[in-house]
């Protein structure tokens, strides 16, 4: 049986992931990307993993000098003690050697004085790992195709052998038609490629991108994979991850904590599933989803909310004025924030710490309650982005696989009648939908509740008068008086005495 190749990690662990465990040991890498990018970056985490090893390397730079190098690495707290730094071959060799320009052309002779340079750098320090940067100047000093080639295969082959993984950059400068031909002729040469990629949005900040291109005999998450760099380097939020084991259901209703809101669910929500949450703006579902985190909370158990519109303030102040006690569960761990601002986030980075924030606290507490807030904030956030309901429902899933009771909050368009819209329809992704209306009566405005989908078990399917008082949520008694439910502006006839009093203060 053939021995399974050794890995060399990226250094960075998401790349790993992406790649299915990094590098393949002793091979050559072409990182290709237009300038700015990220390809020095990357580079210097992957020689910088290396000396964490215990491992030497070489970053040999024909474009910038030392300087620009350090100067690059303090930018994000590295120090490049441990790795060697070879500049461009010596301007003062080249003009002792400028009388030979009579007789040869001027690339012929610098190409060859570099490629050796580097060559003799190699045997002397015998590093593990190497970054050329950037081809881009051995392409113009061969001035043709076929020398270039011929100079890239030459390199390839000298480091057969060598026992060191080599990374290869290439910014792409030369001209379109130059960099399709020069794409395709490193690309058939290196053992992998991997390609940086950045775009601008009309709003929010610019998006930088990374594929992998070619991994030679390796299997790798294929598509685009968000990335950002920022002080301490650069960060990789693959699109996916590998597939998590199948959690398996044991039928068990999570409680809200609330006997009357249970028994309009059937007993509670199954764990696993998601709720979506429809109704005007104020009706009361995000307090709905925090009365879940709270009871989950009592039980010793985590809760974690990623809010799109709502400030942490806001959401502080309404919980408490609902007597929630979400100051001790939130200094307690229990119940985590975590707050977005338009035009700052990606589908591949909001998914990633999605999963961050579900894995067990240092205590071992899992997570059992997810709440996304709202799906209007989450479509106006990335408002340049597609696909993001197919996004969202990779997210979805991924929570139910880990047995989490997920809610997504959808604010409908308008407060009454037929006029009110939701920006995108999600409940065929939800496995239940919990459905807000303000109704009238005597001259009153109220709120209804009822449950109008669960695929998991029965729900009564009756509508229910819904208050948020200062003893936290108040469901009364089923109302079947009820008029124009469906068309989106209810009506109650019934009996006055069958309504929740409003002696208590409302919110």
């Amino acid at each position: 049986m053939p021995q399974r190749e050794q890995q060399v990690s990226t250094g960075i662990d998401t790349l790993d992931e992406i790649m299915r465990g990094g590098f393949t040991a002793d091979r050559l890498y072409l990182i290709e990307g237009y300038p700015g990018t990220g390809k020095t970056t990357l580079a210097m985490q992957f020689l910088l993993d290396g000396v964490s090893k215990g491992e030497r390397g070489l970053y040999v730079s024909l474009s910038e000098t030392r300087e620009e190098l350090e100067g690059v690495a303090a930018s994000h707290g590295w120090s490049l003690d441990g790795i060697d730094i070879h500049e461009l071959v010596d301007q003062e060799k080249l003009s002792q050697e400028q009388a030979q320009y009579t007789m040869f052309e001027p690339s012929e002779i610098e190409l060859g004085a570099t490629i050796d340079g580097v060559l003799k750098k190699i045997d002397a320090i015998k590093p593990k790992r190497i970054a050329l940067d950037s081809l881009s100047e051995m392409r113009l000093l061969a001035q043709g195709p076929l020398r270039y080639r011929r100079q890239i295969l030459a390199l390839k082959q000298f480091f057969v052998g060598r026992g060191c993984t080599t990374l290869m950059l290439d910014d792409k400068s030369g001209g379109d038609l130059a960099n399709d031909l020069n794409d395709q002729q490193l690309q058939s040469i290196a053992h992998g490629v991997v390609r940086l990629e950045q775009s601008l949005n009309h709003y929010g900040a610019e998006r930088r991108y990374l594929r992998v291109i070619k991994h030679r005999g390796r299997d790798f998450i294929g598509g685009t994979h968000d990335v950002l760099i920022k002080r301490g380097g650069m960060q990789v939020y693959p699109r996916k991850t590998l597939e998590d084991a199948q959690w398996q259901s044991e039928g068990i209703n999570v409680s809200s904590g609330n006997p009357e809101l249970d028994n309009l669910l059937g007993g509670g929500l199954m764990e696993g599933t998601s709720t979506l949450l429809l109704g005007p703006a104020g009706v009361g579902k995000s307090s709905t989803a925090t009365q879940f985190a709270t009871a989950a909370a009592e039980r010793g158990e985590r809760s974690v909310f990623f809010q799109f519109e709502e400030s942490r303030h806001a959401f502080l102040q309404r919980s408490r004025g609902l007597g929630f006690d979400i100051d001790r569960y939130i200094e307690n761990g229990l119940i985590e924030l975590h707050q977005y601002s338009a035009g700052e986030t990606t589908p591949a980075k909001f998914a990633s710490q999605v999963r961050e924030a579900i894995q067990p606290d240092d205590q071992g507490r899992k997570v059992s309650v997810v709440t996304i807030d709202s799906l209007n904030g989450y479509l106006n956030s990335m408002p340049h982005e597609q696909f993001l309901l197919i996004q969202l429902n990779d997210i979805l899933q991924m929570l139910g696989r880990h047995g989490i009771v997920s809610f997504l909050i959808t604010a409908q368009h308008g407060m009454l009648g037929t006029a009110m819209k939701t920006p995108l329809d999600a409940s065929y992704m939800a496995d239940n939908v919990l459905l807000f209306r303000y109704f009238e009566t005597s001259g009153e405005i109220r709120q209804a509740i009822s449950m109008v989908k669960k695929r998991t078990g029965k729900h009564e399917r009756t509508i229910r008068e819904f208050n948020l008082t200062e003893q936290g949520l108040q469901i009364g008694r089923p109302l079947v008086d009820f008029h124009g439910v469906l068309n989106g502006t209810p009506s109650y006839q019934g009996k006055r005495e069958d309504l929740i009093s409003r002696n208590e203060t409302s919110q």
